[in-house]
C-alpha cells in the first residue's frame, strides 16, 4: 500500500476510519462530578475501560452531569457493546469508591442513565467535534456554571 489514509486504523484484514461522538448522562442528570478530582477519577476509569476493550478515546470530557467522548473502535464491535463497556464497570467502580455519592445522588444505586447519544463523525467534521468537546468547559464557565476542569 503506497499511501496510507490519514486517521485510518490498519488491522490485519481490514482498514477502518470510523469515529463516533458519544454522550451519556448521570442518572436524573445529578451533578456528580463537581470537583476536578472527581472528574479526573472518572476520566481515568473510562480510559482504563477503553483500553481493556480495545476502544480508542480520541477526545474526552467529563462534565458534572454527563460525559462527551469522541471514540473509535474496530467494526466487528457493536455500538451497544462499546457503550456497555464504557458505562458498565466505570459506574460500579466509581460508586463503590464513593458510597456517599451513591447515597446522596444515586438513589437507585446506578450512576449512569440507561440512555445515550451516539453519532458518526465524518472526516470533514472530526475537527469540529473535537473543538466542540474541548470548548465544553470554556462555554460552561462563560455561562456561569460550576464546572471542574482547568481548561
Amino acid at each position: 500500500m503506497a499511501d496510507k489514509i490519514q486517521d485510518a486504523v490498519y488491522a490485519q484484514r481490514y482498514v477502518y476510519n470510523c469515529h463516533y461522538h458519544l454522550i451519556w448522562c448521570t442518572k436524573y442528570r445529578n451533578q456528580v462530578f463537581t470537583t476536578e478530582d472527581l472528574a479526573s477519577e472518572m476520566k481515568e476509569l473510562i480510559l482504563k475501560a477503553a483500553s481493556r476493550n480495545d476502544i480508542r478515546i480520541e477526545k474526552l470530557e467529563v462534565m458534572p452531569d454527563h460525559v462527551h467522548a469522541m471514540i473509535s473502535f474496530r467494526p466487528s464491535k457493536s455500538i451497544s457493546e462499546v457503550v456497555k463497556a464504557l458505562k458498565g464497570n466505570t459506574g460500579y467502580a466509581f460508586l463503590r469508591k464513593h458510597p456517599e455519592i451513591r447515597e446522596q445522588e444515586c438513589w437507585g444505586g446506578h450512576l449512569w442513565s440507561s440512555s445515550y447519544y451516539i453519532g458518526t463523525v465524518g472526516n470533514m467534521s472530526k475537527y469540529t467535534v473535537g473543538r466542540y468537546i474541548n470548548d465544553q468547559i470554556y462555554n460552561a464557565k462563560k455561562a456561569g456554571k460550576p464546572y471542574p476542569s482547568t481548561h
